[in-house]
């Protein structure tokens, strides 16, 4: 089982840090500062130790260096320099660069201790054959001292990492940095539980017995951990790209679901109509429909009969619509009323003196707004209100 998890979980988790490095790397390219350098170091960080951490790489990079279990020695050193890079992330986010420069030497000369004495503890048991299943339960029952060495800073670094994320994430000052920030700061329970499982393995073999029964517990939750946070780090890079993409499909559906009411009205009033070339961005496109829409409504006002908006508004309170849901059925039995008695050529003795029945507070509300307008055009209630209009202009035609 281990044997499995290492070869399947470590290559994706490698894999995952290798696009994260990549993409970086080319931010780096435009926008050159200690965050974003900070941040391609820790993703090529992360790609060599879960790349080493791979059984088949392991063996052949520890035999390569002519050490057994050198391995080991590397990535989990590559852990510690990691939490650096993060942490010089986090505090350049928050502080100024002079605050977080000073902030952050006391922290890497810790951690240079910290490697110091991994590396002298390690080299106390490098004679027990390769281990690259099982590496931190071995290290727990032969150097229980450079396990907890490593897990005691790991596990410092992971808290303040969590804490400082979710800190900042509150006054972030872009949305998806502060839902990266969150997600990093959402790691900390993963993290945890591999650490936990690493003093059990510590505690163990105290006991003469081995941490192997809860080891994909502890894979499980690193894996998780390594590729939430590693998502979490690179969101704000690329979580205007999806707002974007988000947009763009928003806009072309509210343009599909306009083109039919746009149509209705400009075929009567064609002149607010500018002809505008394909190729111009679906938001100005869709921009300029809705001001045709409105242009072409105000021009079929003198065709709205006010009766067709009362008894829009009576039937609409009957079936429970309000808000804006009743003002655009309204606006829908008029403007199916006003099309009809252009087309008969019976206008209204006294039309109303607007034809809007709300009045939306900015661009994005009377987009939805004109959306609801446009599906109200097939209200029963819309039909059967703009019916009155007809029957009422050919009565007073008749009598008259």
């Amino acid at each position: 089982m281990k044997e499995t998890m290492n070869s399947l979980l470590y290559p994706l988790c490698s894999a995952v840090a290798l696009l994260a490095l990549i993409y970086k790397s080319r931010v780096l390219r435009t926008e050159r500062s200690v965050t974003q350098a900070a941040l391609v170091a820790n993703f090529f960080l992360l790609f060599v130790i879960f790349t080493v951490s791979t059984p088949s790489v392991w063996v052949a990079t520890s035999e390569l260096v002519g050490i057994a279990n050198f391995s080991g020695l590397l990535t989990q050193s590559c852990v510690v320099i990691m939490t650096a890079c993060q942490q010089l992330v986090l505090l350049h986010l928050t502080y100024g660069p002079e605050a977080a420069r000073r902030k952050a030497i006391p922290r890497i000369l810790a951690l240079g201790l910290v490697l110091i004495t991994m590396a002298v503890l390690f080299t106390g048991a490098t004679a027990h054959g390769e281990a690259p299943n099982d590496f931190a339960v071995t290290r727990a029952q032969y150097t229980p001292a450079y396990l907890a060495v490593y897990l005691a800073a790991f596990t410092a670094n992971q808290v303040e990492i969590g804490v400082m994320g979710w800190r900042y994430s509150r006054i972030a000052p872009s949305a998806w940095l502060r839902r990266g920030l969150r997600m990093v700061a959402f790691t900390l329970p993963f993290a945890l539980v591999y650490t936990g499982c690493r003093t059990a393995d510590i505690v163990a073999a105290q006991f003469g017995e081995t941490g192997h029964p809860w080891e994909p517990a502890a894979q499980l939750g690193v894996g998780i951990a390594v590729i939430v946070q590693t998502v979490g780090w690179i969101l704000p890079d690329w979580g205007p790209h999806l707002t974007s993409a988000g947009d763009q499909l928003r806009y072309r559906r509210a343009y599909r679901v306009l083109t039919p009411l746009h149509r209705s009205v400009t075929e009567e009033v064609p002149e607010p109509v500018i002809p505008v070339s394909p190729a111009l961005h679906l938001r100005a496109r869709l921009y300029r429909m809705m001001i045709e829409i409105r242009d072409a409504q105000w021009a079929l006002r003198t065709w709205m009969d006010p009766e067709v908006a009362r008894i829009a508004g009576v039937e609409a309170e009957r079936v429970g619509l309000c808000g804006e849901e009743l003002a655009a059925v309204v606006e829908a039995a008029q403007l199916r009323g006003a099309i009809e008695a252009k087309r008969r050529n019976r206008p209204p003795e006294r039309p109303p003196e607007t034809p809007v029945a709300t009045a939306p507070g900015d661009l994005a509300a009377e987009l939805a707004f004109q959306q609801r307008l446009a599906r109200a055009m097939t209200s029963p209630i819309a039909i059967r209100s703009a019916r009155y209009a007809t029957a009422s202009n050919t009565a007073h035609k008749e009598t008259a």
